[in-house]
Parts: structure tokens; C-alpha cells; sequence
């Protein structure tokens, strides 16, 4: 497989995101924390501080959690929505479809993994219905096979763009 398959993909929006928190992790974050040791360690002795110790404790993760979001950036994929064809459902699409089994509808914008947010109907072009979705057309059905197996089966109803 090569290393671009191996990339998850992100929007302009989504890595400005990821940036941003960056942004917020390595400065106004960082700060705090220090303060946080700076303050503990006037308590006195290191050895028997719990303050001390929570906050090294929390630098820790907080570095973690840095090394962690700059490795992401690294690694992603940034997938602009240039094609303004809605033609076939990609990343970036609004998609209009009808749930067969239910008879009900609704809509959702497919996105990167990275950007997915099932409760604001933003869902993943790697989750099942995302993948199931990409490359149809309007009018097009699509079986949908989610972990628990049972599969159900989706019609799309319309393809548009944010932009």
C-alpha cells in the first residue's frame, strides 16, 4: 500500500482546525501548565507535593498530546473541494438520501475522518454509510453493511457543495 493510501484525508477547513489547536496547545496551553509547576514547586519539598505531581503529570499528557496532533498534521491529506461537480458523491459532498427500511430522510456531508461529527450529520468517508456513498450518483442505491451486519440499503436523493 503506499503512503498516500495510508494518509487519512482532511478538508482546507479541517487542517486549519488542527492547526489552530496546535496553535492553542504549544502556547496559551503550554503557559499554563509551567505556571502550574512554577506554583507547585514553591510548596516545598518535591518529593511528598502532590500538586507538583499532578502538574507533571498533566505536562506530560499535554506533550503527549502535542507530539500526537503534530504527527496527525504530518500525516493527513489535504483535500480541497475544488470539483464543484455534483455529479458523484466525494469528499465535501451534502448528500440528500432516503433510508429504504425506515422510509425516512436525511442528509449528510461526507469529510475526512479526522473531521467527523455523527451528531452534527458530518460523518466519515471512512464509515460505513461514507463509503457506501462515495462515487454514487443521484438516484443511485447503496447497500450499507455497519459492524453489526445487518445490512440496509440508501437512495440518494440529491448531491450538492458547501462552497
Amino acid at each position: 500500500m503506499s503512503e498516500a493510501a495510508n494518509r487519512k484525508q482532511v478538508s482546507s477547513e479541517g487542517m486549519k482546525k488542527l492547526e489552530e489547536k496546535l496553535a492553542y496547545l504549544t502556547g496559551p496551553r503550554r503557559a499554563e501548565v509551567a505556571e502550574k509547576l512554577n506554583i507547585a514547586r514553591g510548596y516545598g519539598d518535591l518529593s511528598e507535593n502532590a500538586e507538583y505531581d499532578a502538574a507533571k503529570n498533566e505536562q506530560a499528557l499535554l506533550e503527549a498530546e502535542i507530539m500526537e496532533l503534530e504527527a496527525t498534521i504530518r500525516n493527513v491529506e489535504v483535500v480541497d473541494n475544488i470539483v464543484t461537480s455534483n455529479d458523484a458523491v466525494s469528499l465535501g459532498s451534502r448528500v440528500q438520501i432516503h433510508f429504504e427500511e425506515d422510509n425516512e430522510d436525511d442528509t449528510y456531508v461526507i469529510v475526512g475522518a479526522l473531521e467527523s461529527d455523527p451528531l452534527h450529520n458530518r460523518i466519515s468517508n471512512e464509515s460505513p454509510l461514507g463509503a457506501a456513498l462515495l462515487g454514487k450518483a443521484k438516484g443511485d442505491t447503496a447497500a450499507v453493511e455497519p459492524p453489526s451486519g445487518e445490512i440496509y440499503h440508501v437512495t440518494v436523493l440529491d448531491i450538492s457543495r458547501d462552497d
